[in-house]
């Protein structure tokens, strides 16, 4: 199209711009973008409100699920470490046992794991064992010439799978309790009973 073409065609023609009405007509399209590319300049600009809601339910509902198995897990994990405190104290009671052919007289778990308790000297436990639970609650124990018992409470928030565990010399690795060694046979390997 030639340089001095006229956009406008119609009869008030009065050819003022350089052009004539005897040219052809040419079609600019104005200047107001349609409604669809109204929308599709929108889309491209940035997410809708109801993008972003979903995308926000979505991350909601994956972090809910995530939060509750840490949750799970973390139980768990504290239920399995009180197991493994009173493990760690029975077989060193068991140790004192071979030992010395009895117990050791002990009135609660906190004298066991106490820093000048016979266990601690004897390296038959770690030192700095804590006489709390990983739930925040008391262990439990004694022990006498013949025989000791060791608990934990368990998970207050769960106690149907994290119940009470209890230790004591005949049990064996399996949870069911076997008679004692009271007339001279050495302990068996505890067990964790719930």
């Amino acid at each position: 199209m030639p340089m001095n073409a006229c956009f406008f065609s119609h009869s008030r023609h009065t050819g003022t711009l350089g052009c004539t009405a005897a040219e052809p007509f040419s079609w600019i399209p104005t200047m107001t973008p349609s409604p669809t590319r109204r929308k599709s300049r929108l889309k491209s600009r940035g997410f809708s409100l109801l993008e972003l809601l979903v995308a926000m339910m979505i991350i909601a509902v994956l972090g809910t699920l995530g939060f509750s198995q840490y949750r799970k897990h973390s139980a768990q994990a504290r239920y399995l470490k009180a197991q493994d405190d009173l493990k760690i104290v029975a077989e060193g009671l068991d140790q004192y046992y071979l030992k010395n052919g009895h117990y050791p007289d002990f009135g609660s778990y906190d004298a066991m794991v106490d820093g000048n308790s016979a266990l601690v000297k004897g390296s038959l436990i770690k030192t700095g064992m804590s006489a709390q639970d990983p739930f925040g609650q008391p262990y439990e124990g004694k022990s006498t010439r013949l025989d000791y018992e060791l608990k934990c409470a368990g998970d207050p928030g769960n106690p149907e799978d994290s119940g009470p565990i209890t230790r004591t010399p005949g049990q064996g690795a399996s949870s069911s309790p076997v008679s004692s060694p009271k007339a001279g046979g050495a302990p068996a390997d505890g067990g964790a009973k719930k």
